[in-house]
Formats: C-alpha cells, structure tokens, sequence
C-alpha cells in the first residue's frame, strides 16, 4: 500500500518567482513522497516570466502554475500540510495563518531575482541563483530520513538547511 504524500507549501509574498520555482522543483524532486503547494500574502497574481521561462528550460510542466492567495489553502477543504516554508524575508516576517495539524515549518530565505536590477545576464543569473539555492535545499531536505527523526531532531534539520550558504561554486 502506498504512503499519503506529505503535502508541502512555499511561501512568499508575491508568489510569483521563488516560491513557484520551489513548488515546481519539490514536486519533481519528491518523486511522489511529496506533493507541493505555494501561495503569498499577498500575491502578485502573474507568475515572473522570467520563472516561467527558467522552469520550462528544465523541461518542468507549468501548465498548471499561478500565482494565489495563502487564503485558498485556509478553507476546511484544503489540504493539511506537513511542512509549511518561507522563502522570502518578507513572508517570514509576517504573521502567517495557522495551519491546521501542526505542519513542521522552517524559513528559507532566498534573494529575490525579481527585485535585481541590470542587464539580462545579471537577471539570469539572480534567477539561475535562487534556482540552484531552492534545488540544493529542497534536495537535502527530502533525503532526510523522515520515519527515523523525531519532531525536535527534524526541526534542526530543517532549520539547518535554510542557513546553509548557498554561494556559488568558484571556477578554478
């Protein structure tokens, strides 16, 4: 019999950049373990064209993307969420629903590629950065050995990867 995927949301403000990376790259990386979600407080309501462009060029689905209100995962139809991440400094700050069920929550923070300013290289690259951060963190995290890690030891462990530094390898 097959286990019930632990339901995982991002948060951002905006959601339209690296929250929608984090939920497309967590649903392909979970491998059906998991099953992503991300919304903001206070959404922009288009998804960055940008976003959009960089996951389709890693052959991701985005079909189904959009930018939403954390309002739509408040109602008593909403999936219950194991996990809840914030990916922006914003959205950690902010007083966040409660979630029912008592879902395990950490903060990730990520710049944000949509606020850099520049040429489209230094765009690309900001966007390519917070790509690689979310696709390292979101990788670490489900390899953990969840069924072995009681509540406090997870906690760290999720906390842990949110201050990970996430710099660029440099070339030799």
């Amino acid at each position: 019999m097959a286990e019930k995927p632990f339901n995982v949301l991002f948060l951002c403000t905006g959601n339209s950049a690296r929250s929608i990376m984090a939920e497309a790259i967590m649903n392909r990386v979970g491998a059906g373990r998991f099953k992503a979600y991300s919304a903001g407080s206070m959404p922009t309501g288009v998804v960055n064209p940008r976003a959009l462009a960089l996951l389709k060029a890693q052959n991701y689905l985005t079909g189904c993307v959009r930018s939403k209100s954390w309002e739509e995962f408040s109602g008593s139809d909403a999936p219950r969420f194991d996990f809840v991440f914030t990916v922006c400094d914003n959205a950690a700050s902010e007083v966040c629903p409660i979630w029912p069920g008592q879902p395990m929550t950490a903060h990730w923070g990520v710049p944000d590629p949509a606020a850099v300013e520049g040429g489209e290289a230094q765009i690309g690259v900001a966007f390519a950065n917070a790509y690689r951060m979310l696709n390292n963190r979101i990788s670490l995290f489900v390899n953990l050995p969840l069924a072995s890690l009681d509540r406090l030891s997870l906690q760290r462990r999720l906390d842990a990867i949110g201050e990970i530094s996430d710099r660029p390898a440099s070339s030799h």
